[in-house]
């Protein structure tokens, strides 16, 4: 950043606007919204300036000096003038004023952001004076999104705050607020029903907190995705907002985890293979045991929790604690391969089924048959199974895929060394080998109808030829 957000306190402090026009008129609207003291400096006023004047809610100064900036909390200046808006600036830097100057950004200590109001909620956004039609189009969303009375329900939190602070153990204030804020009174308010929600706030306090089953611990086994942050859904990053303690895999990007609640607890869990520093019975009591305690819990995955992470254990686990628990999907590797790549990973007349497979076993089965549903109109998204390519391809040309058959390696998919290694089914193993390619990574296959009116290409890949022998690599 370049420019650090901020709120300036405006009570009782003097906000000087250069100008008696409409850059100046637009700068006032702005300060009214306020409760600053406005003062206008200029020879003459417009229209609507000088109403502000004669209402009290100005007062005016006809000659521009020093002076007029001495502690003031801010400036505008907007004459319609370069040389006297240059003029102006100087004089309120001299004075040690924060200044802004409209449309010349070199001269602004400042920038004003577009404003959301919901008093007191107030959001702010800027760009530092680069891209003011983004930052309105921003603005436009938010207020769609946030309800007009939502300023209401934060004013009347700000006075009970007080009973809260007395009435509330602090163990339970966090949960009581986000219950206010998420829960039913919050709802209750945005449809109207402004007194209810007020009576159930208050119901509460006098209880000592919010209703029980708003306090109980929960655990959501949240998937964070292929690795880009901006690729969570809205529902996980809302669950890493709320959460109390986050147990991370390996895998987990530090940028997915910036997202969550700066006093959140992190725990990273992280498995490698064949390392167990964490095993899968341990994780399952650690985030047992926090839920117990009434915490909100994280369970944070890379890509989705449903798809080969061993999801069914922890919600078995959670389940027979009678600990509330959810699973929150994820964009799942093959599907943000297929992104990357530019392509459908289906295809009409020629993969109409999807194929998400495992390479890597466990130890009663540490060789599955990963490739028995693969075969003509079908792609196969091969997870975890880079150790294993050798025999995955000689697997596939057992089956009749050919030994020229196009491959797609994605590697460390949405993050900033993300590739895209194009190779043939005979080739794979060593090309994984050649490129360093070791963990992170899906292969895809994509085996075409014998229907398909034209087959299918990967870049600088030949046709894929009926397979006349198994290949040398199989024998």
């Amino acid at each position: 950043m370049k420019a650090f957000p901020m709120f300036i306190r405006t009570t009782g402090r003097r906000v000087v606007i250069v100008g008696g026009g409409e850059q100046a008129a637009q700068k006032a609207r702005l300060l009214l919204k306020t409760d600053a003291v406005l003062v206008l400096v200029a020879a003459a006023l417009e229209d609507e300036l000088q109403a502000l004047v004669q209402d009290g809610r100005a007062t005016l100064v006809t000659k521009l000096t020093p002076q007029v900036f001495t502690d003031a909390a801010m400036a505008f200046i907007g004459t319609g003038c370069p040389g006297l808006d240059a003029a102006a600036h100087a004089l309120a830097r001299a004075a040690h004023c924060p200044v802004n100057v409209v449309d010349q950004p070199d001269l602004c200590d400042m920038t004003t952001p577009a404003i959301v109001d919901r008093d007191p909620i107030v959001v702010a956004i800027g760009s530092e004076g680069t891209a003011p039609v983004l930052t309105r189009d921003i603005k436009t969303r938010l207020e769609e999104m946030l309800p007009q009375t939502l300023g209401g329900l934060a004013a009347l939190a700000g006075r009970l705050r007080p009973a809260v602070e007395r009435r509330v153990p602090r163990a339970r204030r966090r949960a009581f607020w986000a219950w206010a804020f998420k829960g039913d009174p919050r709802q209750a308010w945005v449809r109207g029903q402004e007194s209810d929600a007020a009576r159930t706030l208050k119901a509460a306090i006098a209880a000592g907190g919010p209703p029980e089953r708003v306090t109980a611990g929960q655990i959501s086994l949240v998937g964070a995705g292929p690795g880009a942050r901006d690729l969570l859904t809205l529902r996980a990053v809302e669950r890493l907002q709320e959460a109390d303690v986050i147990f991370y895999d390996r895998l987990v990007d530090a940028e997915v985890l910036g997202l969550a609640r700066r006093d959140a607890e992190r725990v990273f869990v992280g498995k490698h293979v064949g390392a167990h520093a964490w095993p899968q019975d341990r994780i399952n009591h650690m985030i047992v045991a926090a839920a117990r305690k009434g915490q909100r819990v994280v369970r944070l995955k890379s890509g989705d929790p449903g798809i080969f992470g061993r999801a069914t254990e922890e919600l078995d686990a959670a389940r027979r604690a009678g600990v509330a628990v959810e699973l929150v999907p994820g964009v799942t590797a093959a599907s943000a391969a297929g992104a990357m790549l530019g392509r459908s990973l289906t295809e009409r007349n020629v993969a109409d089924t999807l194929v998400l497979t495992t390479g890597t076993g466990c130890a009663s089965d540490p060789a599955p048959d990963s490739t028995r549903h693969s075969g003509p109109g079908t792609t196969t998204a091969f997870y975890m199974g880079v150790r294993h390519a050798r025999r995955l391809a000689c697997d596939l040309m057992q089956k009749g895929l050919p030994a020229n058959a196009p491959v797609d390696i994605a590697c460390d998919i949405s993050k900033p060394g993300e590739r895209h290694i194009a190779t043939t089914l005979g080739t794979l193993a060593d090309t994984l080998d050649r490129n360093d390619v070791t963990g992170c990574a899906v292969m895809l296959v994509t085996w075409p109808k014998p229907c398909a009116e034209r087959s299918l290409q990967g870049p600088g890949l030949a046709e894929v030829e009926p397979l006349a022998k198994k290949d040398a690599m199989c024998l």
